[in-house]
């Protein structure tokens, strides 16, 4: 067993990556900074059910503060590092820009500088399809040109794969960059729009539909992607010299009517759909061509779009949630 130090394990996937690892008899660290993005409670709730486990240490940091970050970690022992940690969200890094800059690109050089001066050689990183921006060639692959960034959300996500390349070339880092794919299930984020509409479906209120309802996701359960992140660290400890990207979908896009839809089944409640323009920085399409995970990584997702959204809903009820939007 091994000793790794999982960033954002607060986070949705974070924290069912934690309990998934712990389950296994892992040693974790966790790393999050409670980012006002959402409730703090919600993190809080997420990691109840591992907290108190005697092979899981706590740190609440900041990643950006990279000299506070080194000096919490410099007595525990790291075999690897799965960085899951940063400021997600398309929309609101075209709004704040700087913050997504310093939280994710800032974040991960900090992250790179400590796995050089401790040679820690191992890294699984969250990257995302946002990458891919508004590009025709579908399904996307790894092999394409990712140089055309619609978003600052994306364009930080493309920075860091980036300096995990150097690093990688420069230091002998082993890495490999999981391009994620609409990832959804229970404990989703409660700005992603399978949480809120939801939510607002069961309210009755009304659901903003931007578009005319063709755009579509590549929508993964969380299940399947914790799936692909083990797969990955897998991977890592087995082999020397890596420096591979690697897309964790689903392979099967669905559209945002689609979407709207299995909620309603799932639900039992009809949604009232308030139509409005498409937003600035989201994409058309998002599609994974998963062939060179299944090869490299073994990978191979298990659920579809309607069992998970039925899942989730589940979830919710029993969650009894109320969320601020």
């Amino acid at each position: 067993m091994a000793t790794i130090l999982i960033t954002g394990c607060a986070g949705f996937i974070g924290s069912h990556l934690t309990e998934r690892l712990l389950n296994e008899g892992h040693e974790i660290i966790g790393i999050d900074n409670f980012d006002p993005f959402y409730k703090r409670s919600i993190k809080e709730r997420n990691m109840a059910a591992f907290l108190g486990n005697p092979n899981f240490l706590f740190f609440e940091l900041d990643l950006a503060d990279g000299a506070l970050m080194e000096d919490r970690l410099k007595n525990c022992a790291i075999d690897a590092i799965v960085h899951l940690a940063g400021k997600a969200g398309v929309r609101p890094s075209i709004e704040s820009p700087h913050a997504y800059t310093k939280a994710n690109i800032t974040a991960t050089q900090n992250i790179l500088e400590m796995m050089r001066k401790r040679q820690i050689r191992k890294m699984a990183f969250a990257s995302s399809s946002s990458v891919y921006g508004n590009t025709k060639e579908v399904p996307f692959h790894e092999q394409q040109d990712v140089s055309h960034p619609i978003s600052p959300y994306a364009f930080t996500k493309k920075a860091c794969e980036l300096a995990n390349f150097t690093y990688h070339t420069l230091y002998d880092l082993d890495i490999v960059n999981m391009r994620f794919f609409t990832v959804f299930g229970p404990r989703q984020r409660p700005d992603l729009a399978i949480h809120k509409f939801t939510e607002l479906i069961l309210n009755g209120q009304e659901i903003p539909m931007f578009g005319d309802g063709s755009s579509s996701r590549d929508y993964t359960y969380y299940q399947d992607t914790v799936d692909g992140i083990c797969c990955a660290v897998e991977y890592l400890f087995n082999h020397e010299r890596v420096y591979e990207i690697v897309n964790l979908g689903n392979n099967q896009p669905i559209t945002l009517k689609e979407m709207i839809g299995a909620i309603e089944k799932a639900t039992g409640e009809s949604a009232r759909i308030k139509q409005l323009p498409m937003q600035a920085g989201d994409v058309d399409i998002t599609y994974a061509n998963i062939d060179k995970a299944k090869q490299l990584l073994g990978y191979n997702p298990h659920y579809s779009f309607n069992e998970g959204v039925k899942n989730f809903v589940t979830w919710y009820r029993e969650s009894n949630h109320t969320v601020c939007f």
